[in-house]
């Protein structure tokens, strides 16, 4: 792993956490730009149902990314320059990307990708996904592993869409089963993580209990002194 990854702020987790609004503020806080890895997996999911892909032809699904143009900007994910943020959030979609996450193939082309990304970033990058800590980035100056009770993060995800409660609840059941399972690079915090438990916590104190890592490690907020 090259240096760049001494930078990095790992930040993994099951779904309804809240990944994506720590990630975003830790990055805000230290001046660095964040990623959200899971994005990658469902623009490929996209990709392989517009290209009506089988989705367990491991060399279709390779061959389909292979020339695809997959960026990552500002929070937005874009397929050939198009903004298909919105069109990645679906039910459908979510379960697609778990899917495909578990073919090695696929996770090493997108590995590779989300390497460059934040190589060419110079490594001052939060980084969010399920195996970021482990996998993507084991060198990460900061890894952090964040989880809540099964029901708290039903209800937060609840408040975020227009489903039930209940098929909430049973959809991240189903995702935390598969993702956990998978032969690679299953969901599990890295042996060097900082366990968050967030569900007593705000978006805020999650916030600065990261920043607080950051400068143990010698990150520094945006403005201040490394």
């Amino acid at each position: 792993m090259n240096a760049a990854a001494e930078l990095v702020v790992a930040i993994d987790g099951p779904g309804g956490v809240g990944k994506t609004t720590v990630s975003r503020g830790v990055a805000r806080a230290l001046g660095y730009q964040s990623l959200d890895t899971g994005a990658f997996y469902r623009a490929a999911a996209l990709l392989v149902r517009l290209h009506r892909t089988d989705p367990d032809d491991e060399a279709a699904v390779a061959a389909v990314l292979s020339g695809a143009d997959l960026d990552y900007r500002d929070g937005v994910m874009l397929v050939e320059g198009v903004d298909v943020s919105t069109a990645i959030r679906t039910e459908s979609i979510t379960a697609a990307s778990s899917r495909l996450a578990r073919l090695p193939g696929l996770r090493l082309v997108l590995v590779e990708r989300q390497r460059a990304w934040v190589a060419v970033r110079g490594g001052r990058a939060v980084v969010e996904g399920r195996d970021i800590g482990t996998v993507v980035f084991p060198g990460a100056a900061v890894k952090v592993y964040l989880d809540a009770p099964p029901d708290v993060r039903a209800r937060r995800r609840a408040g975020q869409t227009s489903t039930r409660l209940p098929e909430v609840a049973t959809q991240l059941g189903r995702r935390d089963r598969l993702d956990s399972t998978r032969a690679t690079s299953p969901l599990a915090p890295a042996q060097d993580a900082v366990a968050i438990d967030t569900h007593a916590l705000t978006a805020d104190q999650v916030i600065a209990r990261v920043l607080d890592l950051c400068r143990g490690r010698g990150i520094e907020p945006a403005g201040h002194p490394a």
